[in-house]
């Protein structure tokens, strides 16, 4: 896919449907969430109010309709991981695999020292090969595991931690 065209920006409030549209897409597989039901809006207003300057929110954009989001979040709230930010990607279903989620990771690892961040983190199902395969191809290394940690529908899943330093 073409993605010249493409726009990466702070996500609004007015985008917010959207993003949990994408988020609930991704429930149903079991594969990428640990939520078992769909949210809501509502239900992401503080989640959204959370990201700011340094922490962001962005949403990708192909001829004006948000293909990806990519959120920071703080790692820990005590003041020693103020470096490490967890980072989380999701991408509309028809843009999976089209490298919408390749220009989000590319773009965060080139935004971490303006951002402060010096340690980006994300959390993945062990089953979950696209998400690992994609984070690894930035350099992205096995950090961690907790295993057996997420009961999707009586199926015990592992949770991968993964880490690069910036």
């Amino acid at each position: 896919m073409d993605w010249q065209e493409s726009i990466i920006e702070d996500a609004t409030l007015e985008d917010l449907a959207v993003i949990v549209a994408i988020y609930n897409s991704t429930i149903a597989g079991r594969m990428v969430t640990a939520d078992l039901e769909p949210v809501g809006v509502e239900d992401r207003l503080a989640w959204f109010h959370e990201h700011g300057s340094s922490r962001p929110l962005w949403v990708l954009k192909k001829d004006g309709e948000i293909a990806a989001w990519l959120s920071f979040q703080s790692f820990h709230e005590r003041p020693a991981y103020n470096g490490t930010a967890e980072l989380s990607i999701y991408v509309n279903e028809k843009y999976r695999g089209t490298g919408a989620g390749s220009l989000l990771v590319g773009k965060a690892l080139e935004e971490c020292g303006r951002l402060g961040i010096s340690n980006l983190v994300g959390l993945v199902f062990g089953h979950n090969g696209p998400s690992l395969g994609l984070l690894k191809k930035f350099g992205f290394e096995r950090w961690g595991l907790l295993p057996e940690v997420a009961d999707m529908d009586g199926i015990l899943r592992d949770l991968v931690i993964v880490g690069r330093k910036v």
